[in-house]
């Protein structure tokens, strides 16, 4: 107890060289915020309120693990749509794909190609309740918690938040529904009496077109693209990317990840648990999922002949 009685008393005072070290560590801490008030921080964002601005999300490998439209296929296999050889070739991509986490043209192509022929004959209507029983089956569990969470936060700010993909808008449309956001821009495919043809309605929306659906979105709703925010995981992605003040890498393939340090964007890997290469990432995105609530989903205008 006398020890303790010793050691109390010097614990408690400070020394004229403690209390000369406190202030001067306090005028300097004051100094460098008034020269550098806000220099190392970022703004906050998305900005609430801000109604100007808008959120694009890729799909496949940037909301979703792997890619729609060969979930969609195996849904379609199982409701017996097509044969096993053709269940093979699905399976086959989406292997590929989610191995290589990039999007290689001409196995994309070819299972465009196989999905028309496989709906054509069918009904819209009927494809559109079926991709209902499909997100439930093959894609809900497969939604990026990281993803999904930086678009909440687009959503809890006020703003829209769209989906921008090559698979059929249907699909397209299911998804963003299902996870709350406004709505979808997709590739279209033709129909003629609510009966599917088996071509598209232009090409599929994938790369330079991408951008061009979304500048058009963007002049409809009064967007300011300087303030909008868009996610993407390829490469192919880019001219999308580049249309916005806010772009964001997520899952990228090594192209991406290239460009996307070249240019300073934000970086984010769900896939290995890698934190942003660059701070402001909004702090959501670091949670798990969060349940998509029910929203009203804006329908895109799609040409039927």
């Amino acid at each position: 107890m006398a020890a303790l009685g010793w050691l109390t008393p010097r614990r408690r005072s400070a020394t004229a060289r403690s209390v000369l070290a406190g202030e001067a560590s306090a005028e300097a801490a004051r100094k460098s915020s008034r020269e550098f008030p806000q220099a190392e921080r970022e703004p906050e964002f998305p900005v609430l309120g801000d109604d100007k601005a808008a959120a694009f999300f890729d799909l496949d490998n940037t909301v979703m693990q792997g890619a729609a439209l060969f979930h969609f296929g195996r849904g379609l296999y199982k409701r017996k749509f097509f044969e096993t050889r053709d269940l093979a070739r699905f399976a086959w991509q989406q292997a590929w794909f989610r191995l290589a986490g990039v999007e290689d043209p001409e196995h994309m192509q070819e299972a465009r190609d196989s999905a028309l022929s496989i709906v054509k004959g069918h009904r819209v209507a009927e494809l559109e309740t079926i991709g209902e029983e499909i997100y439930d089956e093959y894609m809900a569990d497969r939604i990026w918690p990281g993803t999904r969470a930086l678009a909440q936060a687009h959503l809890d700010a006020g703003q829209k938040v769209w989906l921008v993909t090559a698979a059929p808008v249907e699909i397209a449309q299911v998804i963003a529904r299902r996870l709350g956001l406004t709505g979808a821009l997709g590739t279209v495919a033709e129909s003629v009496g609510g009966v599917y043809t088996g071509a598209l309605v232009g090409e599929p929306l994938h790369g330079p077109a991408k951008a061009e659906a979304v500048r058009a979105l963007a002049a409809a709703e009064g967007l300011d693209l300087n303030r909008c925010a868009a996610y993407s995981d390829s490469h192919n992605d880019i001219p999308m990317l580049s249309l916005v003040g806010h772009p964001y890498a997520i899952n990228p393939d090594a192209k991406l990840r290239r460009h996307a340090r070249e240019q300073d964007w934000r970086l984010r890997d769900y896939r290995t648990g890698r934190k942003a290469a660059k701070v402001g990432i909004p702090a959501a995105a670091g949670v798990g999922a969060v349940a998509g609530g029910t929203a009203a989903a804006i329908a895109l205008s799609r040409r039927r002949r």
